[in-house]
């Protein structure tokens, strides 16, 4: 597997690049000759944001001046390891609901609902994938070690309250995949043996093995959840979840109607 091949960069009207000449540009991404994934409107996938409010400002920033005709579309895992999961969470969910952006399930989501609805067992493996964070945002504490299961069906409960009737609901409604087209996202991508509608649930938030080449239906496929230094294709898959609690970049790819798809990863 390697690194996505890039083309020369798309140039922008001479307006843009004085008005921030420094802004990191949108790269295209070389599709080794295969056709260009089909989308009915300009979509920007954008990968695990984890807590990273602040990075995730200045890239919706710079996408609105780099591709301000692109829907984001939120592949999954807004919340934990990172500081900010209260901000993340309250910004993509006021985007949603004005129709400026679609948002996914992914996997951190999953555990966090998972610990407010089975906390005996559900807390504990939260905690363990950087729920600690989250809930510090929140203005709770993460409980001790060996903590009764009182205790944790205490915090499940002030959790809950914490994040508030509508937010809960909101979450529990996001989706597990996006279809446009010829383009498919996922949290974690597909099963590359299945079609879109028959994949299983925990494929689509946990991942599992990649297709070696391009899928037999000609579906592409874009997905974060599986951290790479940067984003990397592989046949028809195209990874993008480049660790921003971590790495300090989050990347988007955006896609238009009859045009390859491009990166932009902000710093």
């Amino acid at each position: 597997m390697a690194a996505l091949r890039f083309l020369p960069p798309l140039r922008l009207p001479p307006g843009l690049r004085a008005l921030r000449p420094g802004l990191p540009r949108l790269r295209r991404v070389d599709l080794g000759g295969l056709p260009a994934p089909e989308v009915g409107r300009p979509l920007a996938a954008i990968g695990d944001v984890h807590g990273m409010d602040a990075l995730l400002g200045r890239l919706l920033d710079t996408l609105a001046l780099r591709a301000p005709d692109a829907l984001p579309l939120f592949l999954g895992d807004l919340i934990d390891r990172g500081p900010d999961s209260d901000r993340v969470l309250a910004r993509v969910r006021t985007l949603e609901a004005a129709g400026k952006a679609l948002c996914l399930l992914g996997n951190h989501e999953q555990m966090l609902l998972d610990a407010i609805d089975r906390p005996a067992t559900g807390v504990r493996r939260w905690l363990g994938h950087g729920g600690g964070a989250t809930l510090r945002s929140f203005g709770l504490e993460p409980p001790q070690v060996g903590a009764p299961p009182e205790a944790l069906e205490d915090l499940a409960g002030a959790l809950a309250r914490a994040l508030g009737a509508e937010m809960l609901g909101w979450l529990r409604a996001r989706p597990l995949l996006h279809r446009e087209g010829t383009l498919v996202a996922a949290h974690a991508g597909l099963d590359p043996a299945r079609p879109p509608e028959t994949q299983e649930r925990h494929r689509l938030l946990w991942g599992g093995p990649l297709p070696p080449g391009p899928r037999a239906d000609g579906l592409w496929v874009v997905q974060g959840h599986d951290v790479v230094p940067v984003p990397l294709r592989r046949g028809t898959c195209l990874r993008i979840d480049t660790g921003a609690f971590a790495s300090g970049r989050l990347s988007a790819l955006v896609l238009r109607p009859g045009q390859a798809p491009a990166v932009l990863t902000r710093r």
